[in-house]
């Protein structure tokens, strides 16, 4: 008797909170806590959404580069000059050896020249081996040629060679560099960076060709370039 009613009570105080709007409260206890955390979605960005930078993008995009870090010398380079001496320069950084010197050489790649015994070739220039990529910065300032002005370098020297025409009437011919940061026009000042070096059109590997010519000159009237090279021993 009593068991029935208690019952009618709980029936009869149920219909009266859902009468109310009352909604059932399920019971939180441990296990169902566990459950609900278990199912909860891991929110990720969809295909449309805006693209998240990973951190090595982000490191890469702001980071200064250092174009002569890290940095091994060209497996190719030949050396056709007896002098060992690692030379340091305004033109570049760090201490390297001269592959080829200004005049006669026995390198193959020339025409044998009747100021050279042995069959030799004359080099125009003085070439300092490089590793791929070094900074080169002007030892000189002056403004860029454009290439289509007299004198203008061959595709010996590589398609990136550009000059540059100093105060004292001189074209200072730079070859072979894997990139060029200045256009035809451009003032060029002392110790700015104007190039990396590299090999184009050069089958000895990568340096840095230093050639001076009278403004508008061509290559049969080249000088020595020691004194624009400034080499220090």
């Amino acid at each position: 008797m009593r068991g029935a009613v208690a019952g009618v009570l709980l029936g009869l105080v149920s219909a009266a909170l859902l009468g109310c709007g009352a909604h059932p409260v399920p019971n939180h206890g441990a296990r169902a806590t566990n459950t609900v955390r278990a199912v909860t979605p891991t929110l990720t960005p969809s295909p449309t959404s805006a693209p998240v930078h990973s951190p090595k993008v982000t490191a890469k995009s702001t980071a200064k580069p250092s174009p002569s870090a890290h940095l091994t010398p060209d497996p190719r380079n030949r050396f056709y000059s007896a002098d060992k001496t690692r030379y340091a320069s305004v033109w570049y950084p760090g201490r390297h050896r001269i592959m080829e010197p200004f005049g006669c050489t026995p390198a193959p790649y020339y025409t044998p020249d009747p100021r050279c015994s042995h069959h030799e070739g004359y080099h125009h220039g003085i070439d300092i081996a490089l590793p791929c990529g070094t900074e080169i910065t002007a030892g000189v300032s002056g403004r860029v040629i454009s290439p289509s002005s007299p004198g203008t370098p061959g595709p010996a020297y590589g398609r990136t060679a550009f000059r540059i025409r100093t105060a004292a009437g001189q074209d200072v011919l730079i070859g072979h560099a894997r990139t060029v940061f200045v256009h035809p026009g451009d003032r060029v000042r002392r110790g700015e960076r104007i190039a990396l070096a590299g090999a184009r059109g050069a089958p000895d590997g990568c340096h840095l060709h230093l050639e001076v010519r009278p403004a508008g000159g061509g290559y049969q009237q080249a000088v020595n370039p020691m004194a624009v090279a400034r080499l220090r021993g």
